[in-house]
């Protein structure tokens, strides 16, 4: 069995480490092993920021997605919906209205009083010769 030392924490900072410890790994070596590990797998200093974190990220990511859905209504406001407008226009047939005949026989039926009556009358021989 590996033999321990002791290393001097302010109390602050060993209450947080074995906090930490506790809620990730079952010994407070593995936990100082793993973080040592990690620093210098990934070649980075625990000084040095590594970049933005989730949240940030994903109100960045939020933020473009609301603008691209804000660009995207406006093309289909602007281009899509009266482009589409203009094409089902010239689709569209209408039906011609039906003109009615000059003389049809609705009209011919309706308007039963003859326009034109034989006059008998005595200005008219039967040689077609008006007398005078």
């Amino acid at each position: 069995m590996d033999s321990f030392i002791g290393i001097r924490f302010k109390k602050e900072t060993a209450k947080r480490f074995q906090t930490f410890s506790r809620t990730y790994f079952k010994s407070h070596t593995e936990a100082m092993v793993t973080m040592l590990d990690f620093f210098f797998y990934n070649e980075i200093s625990p000084k040095e920021k590594l970049g933005p974190t989730g949240r940030t990220i994903e109100a960045k990511l939020l933020k473009r997605i609301n603008a691209v859905i804000a660009i995207m209504r406006d093309v289909e406001k602007t281009q899509t919906k009266p482009t589409v407008a203009m094409i089902q226009s010239l689709f569209e047939t209408e039906e011609p209205t039906k003109k009615p005949l000059i003389v049809e026989k609705k009209y011919a039926e309706e308007k039963k009083e003859v326009r034109f009556r034989e006059i008998e009358s005595a200005r008219f021989t039967t040689k077609g010769r008006a007398k005078r």
